[in-house]
């Protein structure tokens, strides 16, 4: 059985940066990172359909300090929230509500849809036998721009603290021109969204793709970045590949050692792992020192 403790999280707090040899280069000095930072996974996807403005509400109103969530290039150029690259039939419906059928699998590539086709798909009313806590309920992929709307109507309207957007860009050199557009036009077309909106103190842009990470540091070196990895090649291996140092290094929660946090630490680095889902894990963690944690469960925590 899992425990749950609800929250609520009144106030965000803030922490200074940490005083060290080598500071993040890329870190905004108007506004720093949470003091503990609670992100809910694709909005909160244990209890709402994924990457989904309800999804994004939900975690709101459980109380997060940050929105995690994925971005996807339309054939038209938007911006829109979406973890695969395609119409995923295990959790979405085509437009009249039929299943996909298995030959179409993968047939809805979303880099060759105009996403107001895209947006007629059903996201939210499918079962998910991986998360049956699920709510379902018909909803769609957002566009970025929306969510991002909502999400700031939703904290004036509720008087929330400002919350943070962790958004990672779906790319990889394989898929280039093919699920995505090459990294220069990805992160452009991203941060035409962030600069438009005005909120890029609170905008965390995080990624397995080291390139659409080198290109934001170079044209917008003031957003913050976050390193995600799922290798075992350990801290200095991937930041060299990188090149810089980002403000947050987010490991798979089992790469998370005591040594790791404290040698990101010593270069000004948080240590944010994903994707916890597990009282006693999260617990285990805090215990070694991270910054926050990643959790499709944005409900459990402590």
């Amino acid at each position: 059985m899992r425990f749950i403790l609800y929250t609520s999280l009144a106030v965000l707090l803030f922490s200074g940066c940490t005083s060290t040899k080598m500071m993040p280069a890329n870190s905004s000095p108007a506004v720093s990172l949470p003091a503990f930072d609670i992100e809910g996974h694709r909005g909160a996807r244990g209890l709402m359909p994924e990457n989904t403005i309800p999804a994004m509400l939900k975690a709101l109103e459980i109380g997060v300090t940050t929105l995690e969530m994925d971005a996807q290039i339309s054939r038209d150029g938007q911006v829109l929230l979406s973890h695969d690259p395609y119409i995923n039939p295990a959790h979405e419906l085509l437009p009249n509500g039929d299943e996909i059928p298995d030959a179409d699998k993968q047939k809805y590539v979303l880099y060759e849809m105009d996403y107001a086709d895209i947006r007629q798909f059903d996201a939210g009313s499918k079962y998910y036998d991986k998360f049956p806590d699920q709510q379902k309920l018909k909803t769609y992929k957002p566009l970025l721009s929306e969510v991002i709307d909502t999400v700031q109507q939703y904290i004036r309207a509720h008087h929330l603290p400002q919350v943070f957007y962790n958004i990672e860009t779906k790319s990889k050199a394989e898929t280039d021109g093919k699920y995505h557009p090459a990294p220069d036009e990805f992160v452009q077309r991203l941060m035409d969204v962030i600069t438009e909106k005005e909120i890029e103190p609170y905008v965390i842009i995080q990624s397995f793709d080291v390139r659409t990470l080198q290109v934001l540091h170079a044209q917008y070196p003031e957003i913050k970045t976050a390193l995600l990895v799922e290798n075992i090649l350990g801290l200095e291996a991937n930041l060299r590949k990188l090149g810089f140092v980002p403000d947050i290094y987010s490991p798979n929660y089992k790469l998370v050692t005591s040594k790791l946090v404290a040698d990101c630490h010593r270069q000004g680095i948080k240590v944010i792992p994903w994707t916890v889902n597990d009282i006693n894990e999260i617990k285990q963690l805090k215990a070694k020192g991270i910054d926050g944690i990643i959790t499709d469960y944005p409900d459990l925590f402590r």
